[in-house]
């Protein structure tokens, strides 16, 4: 069985379609498991859910920008799982060839997320992105990029929750220095809901397939990954499954 098979046997949604499931102040689940599996796992879930398609195409691609200070403070709050802490990127969606700078705000188990449309990427952020995201997160930030990101993702919309789904693979990255890491059978999905509920298809199909709830963010994963004099240890059972997944594939 093939991904591009299942996804193209699902019933499309547009981007005009999906703006009631914008959930920008919403709970999000994170999963982390094998490429293999996943064709199967869509296959399963796949008459509950609509898939995005945007000019024609339904795995969309993404490269991203992540921001953070020198000394890598928004990343060590992550790792301590400080309840209020950010994530800061820009995001280029390629298909559609939109940038966004976009602040994500963890408030407490929920995520409150706020953007801005800008022209490309900025390496050394304008006033007016600074300005934001002071505004965003209530702080004066002294931010530097230090990191790329590329993947493909697959949205999925519940046809009858207020749910969205978001499945990543083929995910790389690159730090500041070049330094790079490939992480292609990994697959990040994350359940997108406007109140944290385990009745969700596609968390019962993550559940029957033994893979359950895996916290790091797709930043924290090329960082620890990259940047070994970091601290990780608190992220050490998820980078031994990462690593056993890898050396699966």
């Amino acid at each position: 069985m093939q991904l591009q098979d299942v996804i193209a046997n699902m019933d499309p949604i547009s981007l005009d379609e999906m703006d009631s499931v914008k959930l920008m102040n919403r709970t999000d689940t994170k999963f982390g498991f094998s490429a293999s599996l996943l064709p199967e796992i869509l296959k399963a879930c796949s008459n509950d859910y609509r898939i995005l398609e945007v000019n024609t195409v339904r795995a969309s691609a993404y490269r991203t920008l992540y921001f953070d200070t020198p000394d890598h403070q928004l990343y060590l709050d992550h790792h301590k799982g400080k309840p209020y802490r950010f994530k800061i990127r820009i995001r280029n969606y390629i298909e559609s060839n939109l940038f966004y700078l976009e602040v994500k705000v963890k408030v407490k188990g929920r995520t409150v997320k706020s953007r801005i449309k800008l022209s490309g990427f900025e390496t050394e952020l304008s006033e007016k992105s600074r300005a934001f995201i002071e505004k965003a997160t209530g702080e004066k930030l002294n931010l530097v990029p230090v990191l790329w990101n590329g993947f493909h993702r697959v949205t999925l919309i519940n046809r009858k929750e207020k749910e969205r789904l978001t499945i990543d693979f083929g995910l790389n990255f690159e730090n500041m220095k070049g330094e790079k890491e490939d992480v292609g059978s990994l697959i990040i999905a994350e359940v997108k809901q406007e109140n944290r509920s385990r009745s969700s298809k596609i968390i019962n199909v993550l559940r029957q397939y033994g893979i359950r709830e895996s916290g790091m963010s797709k930043y924290c994963v090329g960082t620890a990954l990259i940047e070994k004099e970091l601290k990780s240890n608190n992220f050490k059972s998820k980078l031994l499954a990462i690593e056993k997944i890898k050396k699966a594939a």
